[in-house]
């Protein structure tokens, strides 16, 4: 059958194209690829090309379907599976698969696989894998992003630490401790305020910084302090720009201890370095912004490494694990990711958007597969209905959801694009 995909040939060479797919294996799916919402990591694959460590040395003769974080339906299954899926079933997946030890991802290694596609193959890895996951929610999207959020509850049970003559990591942040997340009013930084609002492991205090007073304002608005407070957590937003001495203030808010766990989430020295000074006795830093330079590297107080335990972590990617804890929290509304789409488009807009997304403002970019739709920020719909009066639609359903992307107006771009 014909489908349509975007196509990674070597650095930036990115092709939307139409291909024919072959006929499934017995231990392959096919499938309806619905949404995909862009990561900075598929930006970097397509900036490193064959040099990034999951794409194939050959991609330039044989290209490689780009996107993983996507949501669809399953079309037909082959016969090794036919007990465990069935055709018209929602599917999200588990992409690092690790199988049997290698980087093989779906959207970096895979010719039929990928999120920016129409229909696609899942190959026999990812079943075997256990990484296709049967979705029931009511919305595409909110699958998609079942993986970065998986990224970042895999960072919060990546943290660990320790006691004295005792050599086992206790796994995961302080229950009731303090937490600093840095650089944290970003998309990725909204998930983690809202996972860390309603895991089981809250701390209570948590302190979350920026140098934008617009992006701490919209994260404030999103998790209010008040709101914060009534679950036990004294919640505060710092703008470490605006001050002479941000790990003085920083280790003040903590009431002088430091933090027992500290996100990074710029791949930034001095924000790295600011993360190693606020640590307190036994902390734990989580780098977790991958840089795209492989030297990239800060200083880290080896003093305290050795007399106050401090140690450092970083994490790459969530695990099967945190995917489903993702799923079982957004379907019992603990956990809603709406607030980091900032921007919807058709899969003609994906090019464009993987290869400029450092430079394109906000939050995450959605993308549906089958429809034409220029990337548009949901600030913009109202202008936008000026040429195109089913924008201004998206508006008012939007503005009704205190601005936030949601079920109806997916429902309504499904139907209407």
């Amino acid at each position: 059958m014909k489908t349509k995909g975007l196509r990674l040939y070597g650095v930036n060479d990115l092709r939307l194209e139409e291909f024919e797919l072959p006929p499934i294996k017995d231990d392959e799916i096919l499938v309806e690829m619905i949404t995909d919402s862009v990561c900075m990591s598929t930006h970097k694959a397509a900036s490193l090309g064959a040099a990034h460590k999951r794409v194939p040395d050959n991609v330039a003769e044989n290209p490689v379907i780009v996107g993983h974080e996507y949501a669809g339906n399953i079309i037909e299954v082959g016969k090794k599976h036919q007990g465990r899926f069935q055709p018209g079933m929602k599917f999200t997946v588990q992409p690092a698969m690790n199988y049997k030890g290698t980087l093989w991802s779906t959207g970096y290694s895979y010719p039929y696989c990928g999120g920016n596609m129409t229909y696609g193959i899942l190959p026999m890895e990812m079943m075997e894998c256990n990484c296709l996951l049967e979705y029931k929610g009511d919305a595409y999207y909110k699958a998609s992003l079942a993986e970065p959020m998986s990224c970042i509850i895999g960072g919060a049970h990546a943290n660990y630490h320790t006691r004295p003559g005792v050599y086992t990591h206790e796994m995961g942040i302080v229950p009731g401790g303090k937490v600093a997340l840095l650089a944290g009013a970003g998309p990725m930084g909204l998930g983690m305020i809202a996972y860390l609002l309603n895991c089981d492991r809250r701390p209570s205090l948590f302190v979350v910084t920026d140098i934008d007073d617009a992006r701490l304002a919209r994260a404030e608005a999103l998790f209010p302090v008040a709101a914060a407070a009534e679950k036990g957590i004294t919640l505060k937003y710092v703008n470490t720009g605006n001050a002479d001495n941000p790990v003085g203030l920083l280790t003040e808010l903590s009431g002088g201890t430091g933090y027992d766990d500290v996100f990074v989430f710029a791949p930034v020295r001095p924000v790295v370095e600011q993360g190693d000074a606020i640590l307190g006795r036994d902390g734990c830093l989580n780098f977790f912004a991958g840089p795209t330079d492989s030297k990239f590297s800060a200083l880290f107080n080896f003093y305290e490494v050795h007399y106050g335990s401090h140690h450092v972590v970083g994490t790459s990617g969530g695990n099967l694990d945190d995917m489903l804890e993702c799923l079982q929290m957004t379907a019992e509304h603990k956990l809603n990711a709406s607030m980091m789409i900032t921007h919807v488009g058709g899969l003609n807009a994906a090019r464009e958007t993987i290869l400029n997304l450092p430079k394109i403002p906000g939050g995450k970019k959605l993308i549906y597969n089958h429809i034409e739709m220029p990337l548009t920020a949901i600030a913009d719909f109202a202008k936008a209905a000026k040429e195109d009066q089913r924008f201004g639609d998206l508006d008012d359903i939007c503005k009704a959801n205190n601005g936030l992307w949601c079920t109806e107006a997916e429902q309504y771009v499904l139907s209407r694009w």
